[in-house]
């Protein structure tokens, strides 16, 4: 059996199309189709099944897959620590949701601790699909789960209700019922019409919503409007003066960050320390 062949079958089915794999490996099409035709022949089975929906696993495909994937991991690792003392080293991909600076700096301490780990970034507000979309380590916000992958609670945080000192002395906020008379703006999901401060839910009527935090916090800093930001983007305008916490008796509620792996997939070394390192210093990012 090649072993240059099941890494290339493992690859297309991890893509879920043999066009797909050829794209991330750089192979041609008509050479990764042999190199898995011959796989076949080779073990006298069948491992992939092609249809309308794309490729689907035959019971001994996703036998290999499961058996092949933990040596392919461990392989890979072992070739990186030939060159790299530490042990840890390797592209890592992540998915991560726009605005979080603080997740950046924990990217650039790691690549310090580790210098022959490299970073691909995806920077999106959408729930990516891990393995369509080759992620090895996902950031989400929130309880929601997917099934089939695995997940660690990093950090848990509260947004941060804010306006400018124009803004309240003008409008004076002295307790949450108060929101209903001021104008207000929020992020744009689902629910975004309700506030939940302390014990008191409000159902606003924002004179904007948006997915751009930044926006938020600068038309909060101009005097416009009353808005929740994450800490973190919270704390220079709050420190300097730009910015008062209004109500600071009625918190919003808890967030928490999660990092997703796929469950399926035997977690390498390098992820792991990853994680390891994430769970050490997220929080004291995020507050």
């Amino acid at each position: 059996m090649d072993l240059n062949a099941v890494k290339l079958f493992v690859e297309a089915a991890e893509a879920g199309s043999i066009s797909e794999a050829a794209r991330r490996t750089g192979i041609p099409l008509p050479t990764l189709s042999r190199q898995l035709r011959k796989l076949e022949d080779d073990l006298g089975m069948r491992l992939l099944e092609r249809g309308p929906r794309g490729l689907a696993l035959t019971p001994a495909g996703n036998q290999l897959v499961a058996d092949a994937q933990p040596s392919l991991a461990s392989l890979a690792q072992a070739e990186q620590r030939l060159h790299d003392a530490s042990g840890v080293a390797g592209r890592l991909r992540i998915s991560m949701p726009p605005h979080f600076e603080p997740l950046w700096q924990l990217f650039s301490a790691f690549g310090r601790r580790y210098p022959a780990v490299t970073f691909d970034v995806f920077v999106t507000d959408r729930r990516v699909d891990l393995v369509a979309d080759g992620i090895d380590v996902a950031f989400r916000v929130g309880e929601q789960g997917t099934a089939g992958y695995v997940g660690r609670t990093l950090a848990r945080y509260r947004h941060r209700l804010v306006a400018s000192p124009k803004f309240l002395a003008a409008r004076p906020l002295a307790a949450p019922q108060d929101l209903l008379r001021v104008p207000c703006a929020c992020w744009r999901s689902p629910g975004v019409t309700v506030w939940q401060l302390g014990d008191t839910k409000l159902e606003l009527e924002p004179v904007l919503v948006t997915n751009d935090y930044l926006h938020l916090l600068r038309l909060a800093e101009a005097g416009d409007v009353v808005t929740e930001v994450p800490p973190f983007l919270a704390a220079r305008g709050l420190h300097q003066g730009r910015l008062v916490e209004p109500l600071p008796d009625h918190p919003l509620p808890e967030h928490p960050m999660r990092a997703l792996v796929v469950e399926r997939r035997s977690t390498s070394p390098l992820v792991r320390q990853f994680l390891d390192h994430a769970s050490e210093n997220v929080a004291q990012a995020l507050s």
